[in-house]
């Protein structure tokens, strides 16, 4: 598993240009842009990839965050335990991994 980290929108609009990834970790609040932007162009970029968001604020504690984000996958709130992360990340990496070989080879890149 490789781990990209960056400091905000830009950053990781430039890596989703270059790189091609199965999930993607943010914080709903980021500092710099907009956490709902990255998962858009995500989305755009690598359909099949995944987002899930972490916050620290009761926005979408609802659940109304898959509504509005299709590529929304899991919502966990800050304090939770690492492995509950990986845990997340490695079964929906998994489903994106399934997802990314059954499409033509043309399709994929």
């Amino acid at each position: 598993m490789k781990v990209t980290q960056v400091g905000g929108q830009s950053g990781a609009i430039s890596a989703l240009t270059t790189r091609t990834f199965d999930i993607i970790v943010t914080d709903l609040m980021l500092q710099e842009g907009s956490a709902l932007a990255v998962a858009d162009f995500a989305n755009y970029r690598h359909p099949e990839a995944r987002v899930i968001f972490v916050t620290n604020t009761t926005f979408f504690s609802d659940g109304s965050i898959f509504q509005h984000c299709s590529n929304a996958c899991a919502y966990l709130p800050r304090g939770f335990k690492p492995e509950d992360l990986a845990a997340l990340v490695e079964h929906h990496g998994a489903d994106v991994s399934r997802a990314r070989a059954e499409l033509p080879s043309r399709a994929q890149g």
